[in-house]
Order: C-alpha cells, then sequence, then structure tokens
C-alpha cells in the first residue's frame, strides 16, 4: 500500500462502518480505515468486536485500527487481524494495514492507558509499535499509527513522537492537529504536522484534522508538506468532499449535491446499516447520522427532532421525503 497522495476516511467510532467505507469508496476515497478495535477483546475471541473488523465487497483499501497498551496483546490481535483468524471474521478482501490508535481522546479510552494516554508514554507506545511490526513482518501488512498533537498545550510532542515510532518500524504516521485536552474543538494547529513531517526521515505522514472541503485538503498539503489528507467529522454529512477532491485533482467541475441527493444518500446509507445490523439496532444507530446529511437544510431542525423519535426505516424515510414546507 503506497500511503502517499491519497484521501482518507478516518476512524470514527460508530461511523465508519461497513455501509460509510462503501459510500464514501463509491464517491472517491483512497481509502478507509475501520472503527477502533480492541485489542484485548480480540484476544478474548469476542464476536462482536470481530463483526467491526470485518471488510465487505465494494470498500475498497482498508486499515483495520486496533487500540490498547499491552504490546504482547496488540501484537497478537494484530496476527489475529493478518491472518483473518479471530470471532466473526468477514473479509471480501484482506485489510492493507494495521493502523494503531494513540490519538482517541475519549475519557474511557485515556482512562484505561489506551488511546491518546500513549502519547504521555513514549517508550511504551515504540515497544508497542515494534511488536506489531515483528509480529507482522511474515505476512506483508504494514503497522500505521494515529497520534494527536500531544497531551495538551504545553506537551505537544507529536515531532518526537513521530520519530520515535518511525524508528520502532511505523510505516506511516497520520497526525490529528489537535491536543488530547482540545478534544474536538475548535482551532486546530496545522502547525505541528508541518514539524512531523519534517521530523521523520522518510515515512509518509499524513494530515487531519479541520478539513470541509477540496480546498482545505490541498491547503494542508501545501502548507505542511504532508503526504495525504485524512477526513472525518466532515465526512458524516458530507461523503461528497472525497468526490470534491478527486475532481480538483483531476481538473473537473464538482457542484455540490441538492437537497433530493443528500436526501437519497442519507437513506440509502441507513438502508445498508439495517441490512448489516437489522432494523431495530439500525434505526438507533443510524439516527444521528442520517441528521448530519440534512444539516442547513429548510426545516431540518423539526426533521431532526422527528427522526431521534423514529423507530421504523419508513418513519424516517417518510420524515426526510416529506416536503419542507408541510
Amino acid at each position: 500500500m503506497d500511503f502517499k497522495n491519497l484521501a482518507i476516511l478516518a476512524p470514527m467510532a460508530g461511523a465508519t462502518d461497513s455501509a460509510m467505507r462503501r459510500l464514501c469508496r463509491s464517491l472517491g476515497a483512497d481509502m478507509s480505515v475501520s472503527e477502533m478495535v480492541s485489542a484485548k477483546a480480540m484476544c478474548y475471541h469476542d464476536k462482536k468486536t470481530g463483526l467491526i473488523a470485518r471488510i465487505t465487497e465494494g470498500e475498497g483499501p482498508v486499515s483495520i485500527q486496533l487500540f490498547g497498551h499491552e504490546p504482547e496483546v496488540m501484537a497478537e490481535a494484530a496476527v489475529m487481524v493478518a491472518e483473518g483468524s479471530f470471532e466473526g471474521c468477514s473479509f471480501a478482501y484482506p485489510p492493507v494495514a494495521v493502523d494503531i490508535n494513540m490519538g482517541c481522546p475519549v475519557k474511557k479510552i485515556v482512562t484505561s492507558g489506551d488511546g491518546s494516554a500513549l502519547m504521555r508514554d513514549p517508550r511504551l507506545a515504540g515497544r508497542i509499535v515494534l511488536a506489531c511490526v515483528k509480529a507482522l513482518e511474515r505476512y506483508s501488512v504494514p503497522v500505521t499509527v494515529k497520534i494527536r498533537a500531544g497531551w495538551d498545550k504545553d506537551s505537544k510532542n507529536a515531532p518526537y513522537f513521530a520519530e520515535m515510532l518511525e524508528a520502532n518500524g511505523a510505516a506511516a504516521i497520520a497526525v490529528h492537529s489537535r491536543t488530547r485536552e482540545q478534544m474536538y474543538e475548535p482551532g486546530a494547529d496545522i502547525s505541528v504536522i508541518k514539524e512531523v513531517k519534517a521530523s521523520v526521515k522518510s515515512i509518509p505522514v499524513i494530515g487531519n484534522g479541520d478539513i470541509r472541503s477540496a480546498d482545505d485538503a490541498f491547503e494542508m498539503m501545501r502548507i505542511t508538506g504532508c503526504d495525504s489528507v485524512m477526513i472525518g467529522r466532515e465526512a458524516l454529512g458530507n461523503p461528497w468532499i472525497f468526490a470534491q477532491i478527486d475532481a480538483v485533482r483531476k481538473g473537473r467541475a464538482f457542484t455540490l449535491p441538492e437537497r433530493e441527493e443528500r436526501i437519497n444518500t442519507a437513506l440509502s446509507l441507513l438502508k445498508s446499516i439495517i441490512e448489516e445490523k437489522g432494523e431495530q439496532v439500525g434505526v438507533r444507530e443510524a439516527r444521528g447520522r442520517v441528521a448530519y446529511f440534512i444539516k442547513g437544510l429548510r426545516g431540518s431542525a423539526a426533521m431532526r427532532d422527528s427522526i431521534n423519535r423514529a423507530q421504523t426505516y419508513k418513519e424516517i424515510e417518510e420524515i426526510l421525503l416529506t416536503p419542507a414546507d408541510v
């Protein structure tokens, strides 16, 4: 896998499932990263965890992201991913990489010593990467890592951290340009991506944070020198951002979708989620995701309120297809 010149769908818990990855691929995403998968749960052969790691037809290149803080457990889970030997495995094709989450800021993840908590323990982070790299050598599956700018404003250690990860065998590094302290607040500082790019010797650096258009993506690459971009929250309601980036690359015109296309795409995604998870679970999980697609449309506030109470596909379909002035 060449990790350069890509527009990548970022890993997002509860969002970047198979249905979302297929949708973004169909609109031009070059690659996707799965929702984060617990390495420990994988090693305990938890079937629900295995279902998160499956790869279905139409997704294109997919990297499976693992989280955890024990090198041996992470290496064991990485091998299970590479082999497809875990409970509930279903691969239309194998993953192109195993990604290690060192950036998740959520309290329950950090409290366990996982995610961005690892940025406060570079030695342990290096041991995790090295263990996974060694375990995956015979499978020719690269190890990538997603990090943040640092823990807080006083400890922005991403450049040093990236240099250390490269020394331990990481094949690419994605940098979310906020600290753990910032969570997802406005004000991503892309200068840290430029510093990371300058700190590594040869591996690709993937920039992430506040990319809301193709212009933002190419501007980030121009300013920071990063090799690829990773798009997260913007893709939730605007997966067409990948089509826009692709159009700019190829010198084609691009027109943002109108109301009808946005609603039809939301319904198509909802239908795919229901097919995979059943109507009860699918509708419950997809309500918020459907709402992203109608943001800014006339009548969206009332529609969103109704969607949050909906129990079936038919109810949501009726809400979305009812004219806004009725």
